[in-house]
């Protein structure tokens, strides 16, 4: 099915702004448009392509398959557009864009200060929303355009996606500062026989980062809880005989006492990736290095 011959930029926009939101008054008022007028665009853009484009569902609406399968190219043809009115020179004081960072709590915690605190110096009318860490959507929130640049550890990240690495960290084994049944120094058998959190960002996962580094060494661990973000599992190692490996750049915490394990699990990398329709980007390219140069201090 064909859709007619000429549609304007601005029902493309509203279109995109449908699949996001979901929802005819809340683009209304994004766009500043009565929902009337969402709705008329709505009906000229389902007579332009022949489909549907939305059903409602609830107080709102979802798209239809032949939408989600627009969105790629709704994004690249609204870009395109765009660009054609950019100023040729990046002027970071001036821009008034939204910027989206997505990375687990480890990363807003020990990087992203010194990232804002540039960007604040320097762009002050540049938005910024960071987002907890997807790692099963990363994929298409990179593509879709619902996250900008990630930070993330490159076994979690999409293949074929541009990245830099900027850092490599360490685990630490941590338990209760609490916690006198451990001690200062501890073999790796008898970590493993403690009960143990990991973190999973975002899929509940109870095998965590390093399990295939305990099971290497012939000691599988035992793992009784699992957490979303670092900050959560250090309060319920905290207040637990729980133990945990916790990144060496969250480390010292008052709340916990550090463990010499021999040998070390590994060093991961953390890298910054993002979708290669964006790699020439001016904006994307300024935060970029903002990120790295706040990952070498």
């Amino acid at each position: 099915m064909k859709p007619s011959k000429s549609i304007e930029i601005k029902k493309l926009k509203i279109l995109l702004a449908l699949i996001k939101e979901k929802n005819l008054s809340k683009v209304a008022e994004q766009l500043g448009m009565s929902q009337q007028a969402v709705s008329e665009h709505l009906k000229k853009l389902r007579a332009a392509f022949n489909d549907r484009l939305f059903i409602r569902s609830g107080s709102g609406v979802q798209p239809t398959a032949f939408t989600v399968a627009l969105q790629p190219k709704l994004i690249a043809a609204i870009e395109a557009v765009d660009g054609l009115l950019k100023p040729d020179t990046f002027l970071p004081a001036s821009t008034k864009a939204t910027f989206t960072l997505s990375c687990t709590d480890l990363e807003q915690v020990s990087l992203l200060p010194k990232v804002l605190s540039v960007i604040r110096k320097e762009a002050p009318f540049l938005k910024i929303a960071v987002k907890k860490l997807e790692l099963d959507s990363l994929a298409a929130d990179l593509k879709n355009g619902d996250v900008d640049v990630a930070l993330t550890n490159p076994a979690f990240a999409p293949s074929h996606y541009p990245c830099e690495t900027l850092y490599n960290e360490q685990y630490t084994c941590v338990a209760s500062s609490k916690n006198n049944s451990v001690s200062s120094s501890m073999s790796i058998e008898s970590i493993a026989n403690i009960p143990q959190v990991v973190v999973s960002p975002s899929r509940g996962d109870f095998s965590g980062a390093i399990q295939h580094w305990f099971e290497s060494q012939g000691h599988p661990r035992n793992v009784m809880m699992t957490f979303p973000t670092f900050s959560a599992a250090i309060a319920a190692i905290h207040s637990t005989d729980l133990c945990g490996f916790i990144p060496r750049a969250l480390l010292p915490d008052s709340r916990l006492q550090m463990i010499e394990v021999a040998p070390l699990p590994p060093q991961f990398e953390v890298i910054s990736i993002w979708h290669q329709r964006l790699s020439s980007d001016p904006l994307t390219q300024w935060i970029r290095g903002i990120i790295r140069d706040a990952a070498r201090q």
